[in-house]
């Protein structure tokens, strides 16, 4: 059988097959470079970059639960200047697409963010990131269909490159918001982000996570993310991005099978840095086995 083809489209960005790598999970990609083949990944997602440094939230910052792990960084990161600076260049050296996720309390700091990347060779989309639990305010746009489309609005006035935003499943129905995103100009959405959680230290009777409340990612969050990405994909026209506990090229067919153009692996690189590269060719295998010749032949076929 000839070579399936893994090629998908995002808006006017094409990537050489649908696996990427979540923000905040993979750095900018050079902590991975010895022990992945970075060049062989759909795109990289770096880590939330914010307009000016920050310094996150207080330690402990990262708790393991069954199935899945609490995070609580808060978006530490040396803001988007030293990011041009320090990170882009390693970043054009890689041979697949790059894909800067962005942050910000006001609408304005998104703006003046992507208005400074749009100028930047080698950022190939911005993901807007509206949608992190970890920092005070940090859920603010993505509650809300107005305040997600001002952000997507003020973004794409001042940026051409394609935009992904990044969905909040802390929300009433994620749909409302992703048909908002659409419609403010989003070229895709990318979904879910981490559910908000806690976990408790019974013998100190405290919070373990130094801000209490952190990111619910893993295997645990599956089932649910998944249901929200299949509702998802069938009331936008743009491509929807999943991602929540993937782990192997199972989880991820399953998210491509429910509607899901491309997907993101997130907690996965934590337990085995090589978990994206081998779902790539597990879903090659597939794709083989079932004599599928195209991977769009996929997305969205389940059958109701």
């Amino acid at each position: 059988m000839v070579k399936p083809n893994l090629k998908v489209k995002i808006g006017g960005l094409e990537l050489k097959n649908p696996v990427t790598v979540a923000s905040g999970t993979f750095g900018s990609g050079e902590e991975y470079k010895k022990l992945v083949d970075l060049n062989k990944l759909g795109a990289i997602v770096t880590k939330s970059v914010t307009l000016k440094p920050r310094e996150g939230n207080p330690p402990p910052r990262v708790v393991e639960t069954p199935s899945g792990m609490l995070n609580s960084i808060g978006l530490q990161n040396d803001g988007i200047d030293a990011f041009i600076k320090d990170k882009i260049p390693f970043l054009n050296k890689v041979k697949t697409a790059v894909i800067v996720s962005i942050a910000a309390h006001r609408i304005e700091d998104y703006a003046a963010i992507a208005r400074k990347l749009d100028k930047i060779k080698g950022v190939d989309a911005i993901e807007i990131n509206i949608s992190c639990p970890n920092v005070k305010g940090g859920l603010e746009f993505a509650r809300e269909p107005d305040s997600a489309a001002a952000v997507v609005r003020a973004v794409r006035a001042v940026s051409k490159k394609p935009l992904i935003t990044k969905l909040s499943p802390n929300v009433k129905d994620i749909t409302e918001i992703a048909m908002a995103a659409e419609e403010a100009g989003s070229d895709a959405v990318s979904l879910v982000n981490t559910f908000t959680g806690m976990a408790i230290d019974i013998g100190a009777k405290r919070p373990i996570l130094g801000n209490i409340v952190g990111g619910l990612s893993g295997p645990a969050i599956k089932p649910i993310a998944l249901r929200m990405v299949w509702e998802t994909a069938k009331k936008v026209k743009i491509p929807v991005i999943g991602m929540g506990g993937i782990m192997d090229h199972e989880d991820a067919l399953e998210f491509i099978i429910a509607g899901a153009s491309a997907i993101q692996v997130g907690t996965a690189n934590f337990v085995n840095p090589g978990a994206a590269v081998e779902i790539i060719g597990g879903i090659e295998r597939y794709m083989r086995q079932e004599k599928i010749k195209n991977i769009k032949e996929l997305t969205g076929c389940l059958k109701t």
